[in-house]
């Protein structure tokens, strides 16, 4: 029995359930929230020491071996992306604290935030297709309620837009769930990537590729389907911007990293091409978005598309190098972008507004939170030697090293770009004076001769983000360590059959499999 395997799933669901019973205590909820996700971050480390230590840890729920049961299986990647979720739920529930008003928590954002994180660590966990699928529904029932929270009509647009596109992808990931059963006669991912590899028609396994690589890019917000994204992330609350920012689109992208990688290796002849030139697109119309932008919201939108992009490029590239710089992006990005939402949460608190053109002076007036912005985004362009400098530096090397110059040269025009747009924000909300027609005061209490002090609720909002422009400069510092990790997951998940075996089984092989079950049908 291995606990720290389902403990990431189960802690959010009975945190949320306890917020639910507390429904009309406040305190309460928000003593749920931090305590829940406190748990939550201490047992994805005891995840993460596992599986360095072991590799993999497995657990088949209800006693039910594998392919029959439900599997929950961690390698290194979904080890890292789960103590990224535990970080992400931590730092928000605190900034939600300051920042969530007494209408939102009435109405169960807490309870709703604790179910995307069970979404989002289930999706990470599932060894099986079909709860992929469940756990990707439960994030978008959880998603769109926190979306809709407040029910302001720019909410109202965004989500409608939100929801009919994830919808969508919804439909070609089930239908495609359905496809691989009646082909392969099973959905543990396991035997299904063994029976692929023998299918009889391997054309009908290249449409099955494209079918999860559309669904699973919708989710992602990759080009062409990507526009439900900047369209909906800058109108909630800007916690709830920032925990869709750090963890939604990865899940996608972490699925595309997870079947390219497991089931669908051997069409990468033909998906190849299709994933490069998607991540090429991807970055370009993600950073020109956010260049015609001047709401700090929407910039930060639109860049995490263009970001996407660099993440796939990881994938389409496959090597070890460049699945390792297309992690490390996923890593960092997470960091960077959550803390990004939530200083505008902060600028928006002092100055009343979103727009550019109507802040200014907070380098003055905050230098610390300028500090903090700087870190953040020049680690987002991949100045040197913050963060984004060695994800980007690493998927440039991978791509120069597979003679892909043309989507290499986009990736480098692309940093560009995105420095031009953070340093727009830098000279607009930071640099320049405040200008004269912004009559909203500052957010200010008066002690002594000091009219600069800041409220106590703001520093709920402080914390989390000095925590995270910390941890952005660490993952800098350390570049060589985490590369090493980085590095590790690049080789589990170019030879699958380590993943194989320790779901199945060691000495399970496809001859195996398909005696075990000789009634299902292995190919149409």
């Amino acid at each position: 029995m291995r606990p720290e395997v389902a403990l990431p799933v189960l802690l959010p669901l009975l945190s949320g359930a306890i917020s639910l019973l507390f429904w009309r205590s406040r305190p309460m909820q928000r003593f749920t929230a931090v305590a829940g996700n406190l748990a939550l971050l201490g047992v994805s480390l005891w995840l993460l020491v596992s599986v360095i230590q072991e590799d993999y840890v497995v657990i088949q729920m209800g006693g039910w071996q594998a392919p029959f049961g439900i599997t929950l299986v961690a390698d290194m990647l979904s080890a890292v992306m789960i103590v990224l979720t535990g970080l992400m739920g931590l730092v928000l529930s605190i900034y939600s604290l300051a920042s969530t008003g007494d209408g939102h928590e009435r109405f169960g954002y807490y309870p709703l935030m604790h179910l995307l994180l069970a979404g989002v660590a289930g999706a990470f966990l599932t060894g099986d297709v079909f709860n992929l699928y469940v756990w990707f529904e439960v994030m978008l029932v959880a998603s769109f309620a926190l979306l809709i929270l407040g029910g302001e009509k720019a909410q109202m647009e965004g989500a409608i837009k939100y929801v009919t596109l994830n919808l969508l992808a919804s439909v070609i990931f089930l239908s495609a769930v359905g496809l691989l059963y009646g082909m392969v006669g099973t959905l543990n991912m396991a035997d299904a990537a063994q029976r692929l590899a023998v299918a009889e028609h391997q054309g009908m396994v290249e449409v099955l590729a494209v079918m999860f690589m559309v669904a699973f890019g919708i989710k992602a917000a990759a080009f062409p389907l990507f526009f439900w994204l900047p369209a909906s992330y800058h109108t909630p609350p800007v916690a709830v911007s920032a925990l869709f920012a750090g963890l939604l689109t990865k899940v996608g992208v972490y699925a595309l990293f997870r079947f390219f990688t497991l089931l669908f290796d051997q069409t990468l002849g033909y998906t190849q091409e299709l994933l490069i030139w998607g991540a090429a697109l991807t970055m370009v119309t993600g950073v020109l978005g956010a260049a015609a932008q001047f709401e700090f919201r929407r910039i930060l939108s639109f860049h995490i598309v263009s970001q996407i992009g660099y993440m796939i490029l990881g994938l389409a590239l496959y090597t070890p190098l460049a699945i390792a710089g297309g992690i490390f992006a996923v890593m960092h990005n997470m960091v960077v972008k959550t803390n990004l939402f939530l200083i505008s949460g902060i600028t928006r608190r002092l100055q009343g507004t979103y727009e550019l053109k109507k802040m200014g002076g907070l380098y003055r007036e905050r230098p610390w939170l300028a500090v903090a912005f700087f870190l953040s985004a020049f680690s987002l362009a991949g100045v040197p030697p913050l963060s984004g400098f060695f994800a980007k530096f690493v998927i440039v090397r991978a791509g120069i090293e597979a003679e892909a110059y043309v989507v290499t040269a986009v990736a480098l025009l692309v940093g560009l770009m995105t420095l031009y747009s953070m340093v727009k924000i830098w000279n607009e909300v930071f640099w320049k004076s405040l200008p004269e027609d912004n009559l909203v005061p500052t957010e200010e209490v008066v002690v002594g001769d000091d009219s600069r002090m800041v409220p106590p609720s703001l520093w709920l909002m402080y914390l989390p983000v000095a925590v995270l422009a910390l941890f952005a400069l660490l993952i800098g510092v350390l570049a060589e360590p985490l590369m090493a990790m980085m590095n590790q997951i690049g080789e589990q998940l170019m030879n699958p059959q380590g993943y194989i075996e320790a779901v199945l089984g060691a000495d399970v092989g496809i001859e195996d499999a398909l005696i075990e079950a000789p009634d299902e049908e292995v190919s149409p």
